[in-house]
């Protein structure tokens, strides 16, 4: 992969990029793994041990952590916020910060071809199934099944996707 170096942009040497990828300025990549073809758009985290897989758009001011996986073909709207951690705290008992050893991370994934409307919030351990589709601003606080399509606060199921419209 070839990227033409930016200050704008904060990419660790130890990010796994595919051949073709896209990145804009004002990111910070770290640890993670990018497929190829991929697009990641201004103002996107992705920390460590997080995947995103080939052929898939990463929109602006979206934040991906450690856990999640995402496979090939999946759009991921603005402002997406992915969480780890369904308890999280900044102290442990006794008053010292938290350290990685004091939680444990919680996989999330979001599978192939699958569509991630803006704002929405996608809570710790959930899988969004192939080709699903969750609404603009929806909480997901459970799996969505795969070809269907989910949306509010906590999301539901609306229906199952019988056709897809192109213009």
């Amino acid at each position: 992969m070839h990227l033409e170096p930016s200050p704008l942009q904060k990419i660790a040497s130890n990010v796994k990029f595919g051949e073709g990828v896209k990145v804009f300025d004002f990111v910070n990549l770290y640890g993670c793994e990018i497929g190829d073809n991929s697009k990641i758009g201004t103002f996107v985290e992705i920390q460590k041990g997080a995947k995103v897989g080939r052929s898939c758009k990463i929109s602006s001011h979206t934040f991906i952590c450690e856990g999640v996986t995402i496979e090939d073909d999946v759009f991921i709207g603005h402002n997406v916020t992915f969480i780890n951690d369904m308890y999280p705290r900044s102290t442990v008992e006794g008053g010292g910060l938290q350290t990685e050893a004091n939680w444990v991370c919680i996989p999330t994934f979001i599978r192939k071809g699958a569509s991630v409307g803006s704002s929405a919030t996608i809570l710790a351990g959930v899988t969004v199934g192939e080709k699903a589709i969750v609404g603009a601003g929806s909480v997901v606080t459970k799996d969505v099944p795969p070809g269907t399509i989910v949306a509010g606060n906590p999301a539901k199921v609306l229906r199952k996707i019988t056709e897809e419209k192109t213009i």
